[in-house]
C-alpha cells in the first residue's frame, strides 16, 4: 500500500518541479496548486504543502523564507531525468526559451542575458579561478563577465546549496535571443566539440542534436573528458566547446553589424561566420541559409575539469541582469 502511495506521489512532485523550474522567483503553496491547473494536476495547497516537505528532504527545494520554494541544481537534475523519456527535444525547446527571455540591448547595455552556472568546494575555489584564467584569457569563452554567488542566493534559476560557491558564465544562446529581438531566425542545431588548429576551427569531432537530447551537451563532453581547452589555450590546437547555428542567409549583414557592438559590451562568442550555403568546419548547409560557430560558455570550466577539480555545471541555468555581472578579472 506504501508503495502505490509513493508511485502515485512521484508524478505530482515532478509537476511540481516543473512549475518551479519555469519561475525566476520563489513560489509558495497557493501560487504552486494555481500553476498546476493548466497542467491538468489538481492539487489543494495543502497537499502541495505536503508534497514540498518532501522535495525539501530530497534536497530537491529550498525554503525561502514567507517567499516560497526555489528549486535546486539536485532538483533541476532529477527534474531532466524524470523527463527525459518523453521529453527528448527538452534542450532545443530550453534554448528557444532563453533566446525568447533574453532582452538584452548591446547599445544601452541593459536586460537580461542568459547564464551558466558552476558550482564548486569552497575549498577548491581559488584552485578553480586559477585553472579558469588561460581560458579567460584566450577569448575561449562568450564572455570574461561572470557573476559569484553564496550558499542560498540564487544565480539564474538555481539557488547554491550549503557549502558551495556558484560561478555563472555568459550562455551563447544570448546570440540566439539578440538576433530574435532583430528578427532573424536562428536554428540551434547541435552542441559539440570543436578540433581547431593554429586557433582556427577545423571540424567537428563529436556532435549531440539539440532535437534529440534532454541535457546539455557540454555538460556530457565534460564529464566525459572529450576537451583539451587547456592544451588549446597553450598551443592555439586542441578541442574546444562548440555550439552550431544555422540562420536565413540574408541575416549575414545583421551578424555582421551585431558582432563589434556586442565586443564593446565585453561579449563575443562568435568563433566563425560562414558565407550563403557554404559548408562549415564540414557541416553542410542548406540552400540560401549560412552556418555559425558559437564559443562554448562552459570552455573555462571544461579547463577546470581537465585539471582535475570537481565542480557540479548546470548549462543553461536561466537569465539574471547584465548590470550583476563584473569582469572575471575583478574576482
Amino acid at each position: 500500500m506504501l508503495q502505490g502511495a509513493v508511485s502515485d506521489a512521484e508524478p505530482k512532485i515532478i509537476a511540481i518541479l516543473r512549475v518551479l523550474s519555469e519561475s525566476s522567483e520563489p513560489l509558495g503553496s497557493v501560487e504552486i496548486a494555481r500553476q498546476l491547473k493548466p497542467h491538468g494536476v489538481l492539487l489543494s495547497e495543502r497537499a502541495v504543502r505536503y508534497h514540498l516537505k518532501t522535495t525539501d528532504e530530497r534536497g530537491f527545494t529550498v525554503p525561502m523564507g514567507r517567499d516560497g520554494r526555489m528549486i535546486t541544481s539536485e532538483g533541476l537534475e532529477e527534474l531532466r531525468f524524470a523527463l527525459a523519456p518523453d521529453q527528448v527535444s527538452f534542450m532545443r525547446h530550453r534554448l528557444e526559451l532563453l533566446a525568447f527571455l533574453t532582452t538584452f540591448d548591446p547599445k544601452k547595455r541593459t536586460g537580461q542575458v542568459p547564464i551558466n552556472t558552476s558550482l564548486f568546494d569552497k575549498e577548491r575555489l581559488r584552485e578553480a579561478l586559477v585553472a579558469m584564467r588561460g581560458a579567460f584569457k584566450a577569448g575561449l569563452c562568450v564572455s570574461e563577465l561572470v557573476a559569484m554567488a553564496g550558499p542560498g542566493e540564487k544565480l539564474g534559476d538555481a539557488v547554491v546549496p550549503s557549502g558551495k560557491v556558484g560561478l555563472a558564465t555568459i550562455c551563447s544562446v544570448i546570440i540566439n535571443g539578440i538576433l530574435l529581438k532583430r528578427g532573424v531566425p536562428t536554428e540551434s542545431r547541435f552542441g559539440g566539440v570543436l578540433e581547431i588548429r593554429r586557433w582556427k576551427p577545423r571540424r567537428f569531432v563529436a556532435v549531440i542534436d539539440y532535437a534529440g537530447t534532454s541535457v546539455d551537451p557540454s555538460e556530457q563532453y565534460i564529464r566525459a573528458a572529450m576537451t583539451s581547452v587547456s592544451n588549446a589555450v597553450a598551443t592555439g590546437n586542441g578541442r574546444i566547446l562548440a555550439n552550431f547555428r544555422e540562420m536565413p542567409g540574408p541575416a549575414r549583414p545583421v551578424i555582421e553589424e551585431l558582432i563589434p557592438m556586442l565586443k564593446e559590451a565585453k561579449i563575443g562568442g562568435v568563433y566563425y561566420l560562414g558565407e550563403t550555403s557554404e559548408s562549415v568546419c564540414q557541416v553542410a548547409i542548406g540552400l540560401n541559409r549560412i552556418g555559425m560557430v558559437l564559443l562554448g560558455g562552459l570552455n573555462p570550466l571544461a579547463a577546470v575539469a581537465e585539471a582535475g577539480i570537481e565542480s557540479e555545471n548546470v548549462g543553461e541555468s536561466g537569465t539574471m541582469d547584465y548590470e550583476r555581472l563584473v569582469s572575471f578579472w575583478d574576482l
